[in-house]
This record gives structure tokens, sequence and C-alpha cells, in this order.
């Protein structure tokens, strides 16, 4: 398919058309309000539903209801969006149902500003609602990237029965790249046997997130980690740059990482050995892409447009918190090339 070039916000509501996404249920908040502004117009077309309801919450129950007749299902928010569906996407979540939600962020806390921050880190990867759960965070660093993730996790979510949070920002939402779409879909999909769909067959199909007994619940968590468990296995997701003989690793995402890839440039230029280990999936954390490179490198260089939520994951996956150094910007200002060059060459010091 040829290349065009896309606003980020329509290019990922026509990739999760091109997934076969029929149905939307949202609410507008910059900086991702043409995701559903492009979904109303488009979904029509393709025999879709698109709903503009009347909250966030509203949203993301119908979202709830939509997964478990087995659809395939986008909703899309930015961070304090995102907070008002977290109880729903909780219920989601432990219900074992699939959807596809975006968070294009923005700087916090509170409502914060309107331009683009990674502050809401913590509540993807680590959890906003209540429980014991997980939901996959893919993180795009480009128009292309999140068109191919919104296509990608639509299979993961129905492969693992697990919401799958896009964890973009509000650049990636408002810039404009050449994109194609190219759906292939996954092995390993299936017919949704256990959606609510009025079997008539006698068997009786129940989505349920209610459990009373505690017995029953702790069973009904480590099933849930049973799966968590899978996900980590096959889903790792990195990309390594410019790191075969670095001896210092930027660790970088999203945005952030595309101003660190320019730095990169000029500290290689300057004789400073230098890569970048790029995470792609935010949960599961890429721990095999540091096991691989944790020997030979010295020091890793964090930077986010946050306080540095990602610190913490970073420390762990090298197992060494004296080898993490943070550089962060917030409140939706997006770090300079030149402050990242002279972070780098301040933490390398002599060192080419």
């Amino acid at each position: 398919m040829a290349k065009v070039l896309m606003k980020g916000n329509e290019a990922v509501g026509k990739a999760a058309i091109e997934a076969g996404c029929r149905y939307f249920f949202g609410y507008p908040i910059t900086p991702q309000s043409e995701v559903p502004e492009y979904l109303s117009n488009e979904l029509p077309k393709v025999g879709g539903t698109f709903v503009q309801a009347e909250s966030e919450v509203a949203a993301i129950n119908m979202v709830y209801g939509a997964a478990a007749a087995g659809a395939r299902v986008l909703t899309s928010s930015s961070s304090p969006g995102l907070a008002l569906k977290q109880e729903g996407i909780g219920y989601i979540s432990n219900a074992s149902l699939p959807a596809v939600i975006i968070n294009m962020m923005r700087g916090g806390p509170g409502l914060g500003t309107i331009q683009p921050g990674q502050a809401d880190y913590n509540q993807s990867v680590k959890g906003g609602s209540n429980g014991d759960y997980h939901n996959v965070v893919l993180a795009p660093a480009s128009v292309q990237e999140a068109v191919d993730m919104i296509m990608e996790g639509f299979d993961i979510a129905d492969i693992y029965r697990i919401p799958v949070i896009v964890l973009a920002d509000g650049l990636i939402g408002q810039m404009m790249e050449p994109v194609e779409f190219n759906y292939v879909p996954r092995e390993g999909l299936k017919e949704k046997t256990w959606a609510l769909r009025g079997n008539r067959t006698g068997e009786r199909n129940v989505c349920k997130n209610l459990v009373i007994d505690p017995d029953d619940c702790e069973a009904w968590n480590h099933d849930h980690f049973k799966t968590y468990v899978e996900v980590e296995a096959n889903e790792q997701a990195w990309e390594e740059y410019l790191m075969d003989d670095a001896e210092y690793a930027f660790v970088s995402y999203g945005t952030a990482s595309r101003v660190v890839r320019t730095a990169i440039g000029y500290l290689r230029a300057a004789g400073y050995k230098v890569g970048m280990l790029r995470p792609k999936t935010l949960w599961p954390f890429p721990q095999k892409g540091f096991d691989k490179f944790n020997d030979q490198i010295k020091k890793y260089l964090d930077v986010e447009m946050s306080m540095g939520q990602m610190v913490p994951d970073v420390a762990y996956a090298c197992n060494d918190k004296n080898k993490v150094v943070f550089h962060g910007r917030t409140g939706g200002n997006v770090p300079s090339v030149d402050e990242i060059v002279e972070f780098g060459k301040e933490i390398m010091g002599g060192d080419k």
C-alpha cells in the first residue's frame, strides 16, 4: 500500500478500522480530539458505530459492553480523561475482555496543560484501577509506529483477552508523517466462543467482575497472572540503537526518544560510545533487552517527559540503581537536543 501523509490522531483512527474495529465510544479532549472526529466520519462508512458518550465514565462502560459481546472496540482520551476511565478499565481487565485504549498524554497533574507529557507512565504501567492486574502498554515513537501498534494491539488484546493501552503523547497525535497501513492478522487468533452473543445452544456464557468468596477471588487472580506470565514471555519489545559498541545507553520512549536519537548523533560525532535502548512495550518492560547489554553498559541515562516515573523499572531491569541517572522535563515541556547532549557529556565525562 502506498504511503499517505496523515496527522497522528487521524492515522490511529484509520489503523483501527483497518484492523477490524467497528465500535468507538469516547469523549473529546485535547490533544486527541481528532481521533473521535475522524472516526465519527469514517466508521459509519464501513458499517461501524460511533458514539460520543456523555462522559468518559460512560464511554469506558460502553467499551466494556461491546468487548463482552466480542467486538473489536476502541476508545481514546488524554491524561485526565484516562483517569476518569480507570474504574472501567479495571473492570474490563478483571473480566478478561479485549479492548484497545489510546492515551495521547498531556502535562499534569490534574487537568495540567494541553502540551505533550509522559507523566501517565505509572497510571498505565502500574495500574490506575484497584486490584492486582496488568494492561499491555505499547509506546510508539512515530506516527507509523502508532499505526502499527494499534493494529497489533487488537491482536494482542484478542489473543490474551487483555486490555491494551497505546501510550503516546500529544506531539505524536498532532504531528503529520507519511504512513502506510498493512494489517496482517497474527497467528493464534481464535473464534470468541466466550462472547455474550445470545447463544442458543444451551451453553451459558457469563461475564462478571464480582467474586464474593475470598478463595475464589484469589484463584481468579492466579488465573490472570498465568496470562501475565505468558505475556511477559512473548510480548517484550524494544529497539537497539547503536548498541553494539556502546558503553553508555540512553533509555527513553515515545517523543523523548526522538530527541535522544538526534542527540546521540552529536555525541557519537564527538567520540562518545553511546547508544539507546528504547522500550516499545512499557508493560511488559523489556527485561530481555537489558539482560543482553547489562555487562557492557557503565551507566543508563533515562530521559523522560516526567519526573522519572520509568526510573525504577530501568533500575530493576539492570539490577543496579546506581547505574541509572535521570534527566526529565515536565509540565508539557519537551527536552531539547542541546540539553540532552550536555546531560550526556556530564555523565560520560572524558569517556570516549
